[in-house]
């Protein structure tokens, strides 16, 4: 794939390959909905298990929730997770899953929310392009 470059508060591939560019972006923001959908998934998948088999779901701000909060903010490795498992019974784990979901979840909502602020801000593509050749006849 072609570099990208930073000119003048203008994002545009080295060698004028615009085209990749805007391909690239629609992929991107496809691919992180495909993600948040394939989480919310899991995240049912997980709850029906709970639920299936009487066990509680850890609620939003309990003290388990924002321990685990707190333990995600200082390990993001699997190997860390794995061992800490291999602890925990089944309801647990279970539990331990959802707050990483939903933790993943906010992070793509936050990733998608700063790609429409930055459009919203900076405009798509083509009009970033329409400018610089405005700016390149004016010169």
């Amino acid at each position: 794939m072609s570099k990208i470059h930073k000119n003048e508060n203008s994002l545009y591939p080295a060698g004028g390959n615009y085209r990749k560019l805007i391909t690239f972006q629609k992929a991107e923001i496809k691919l992180i909905n495909v993600a948040k959908a394939s989480l919310q998934e899991l995240l049912i998948d997980y709850q029906d298990y709970l639920r299936t088999r009487g066990h509680r779901e850890w609620e939003k701000d309990s003290l388990e929730v924002n321990r685990m909060r707190k333990i995600a903010r200082l390990h993001n490795d699997a190997v860390f997770y794995m061992q800490k498992i291999g602890e925990r019974p089944p309801e647990t784990i279970a539990n331990i899953v959802i707050c990483l979901i939903r933790q993943n979840d906010y992070l793509l909502f936050r990733q998608l929310k700063r790609l429409g602020d930055d459009f919203l801000k900076d405009g798509g593509i083509r009009e970033r392009m329409t400018q610089m050749r405005i700016n390149s006849r004016k010169s």
